[in-house]
């Protein structure tokens, strides 16, 4: 899977995004303290449910997440770009993900801002 950090959501509702503009995909912009590097964020992401690491290089890092019981694989994307951590979650199947997505990115600006790594 390539890098997808950056590009918008599709027209499904799936996916929410800090590079998107469309109030149904808008998530608000995580903006990082000067501590903050990628291997914290990544235990911050980490202790999300069913989160595992997939890929990590250089600024980039994608976690899978997968559901307890009907084990469906979601894709939360990371990557830092100066003050900015830009993040994407979106599901890999389906057409509505009920809010987990926008759950998700929430739970992680709470795990982030405890670690004090956004301000």
């Amino acid at each position: 899977m390539t890098d997808r950090s950056q590009t918008p959501c599709g027209n499904k509702p799936n996916c929410v995004s800090t590079q998107d503009s469309r109030e149904e995909h808008y998530l608000e912009p995580f903006l990082l303290t000067e501590s903050a590097t990628l291997d914290a964020i990544e235990q911050a992401a980490l202790k999300l449910p069913g989160a595992k690491t997939a890929v990590k290089e250089g600024d980039y890092l994608r976690i899978e997440c997968t559901s307890k019981i009907m084990r469906f694989v979601d894709d939360l994307e990371l990557k830092i770009s100066d003050d900015k951590l830009i993040v994407r979650s979106e599901s890999r199947i389906g057409y509505s993900d009920f809010g987990v997505n926008r759950k998700r990115a929430k739970q992680l600006r709470a795990e982030l801002s405890d670690a004090g790594l956004i301000k």
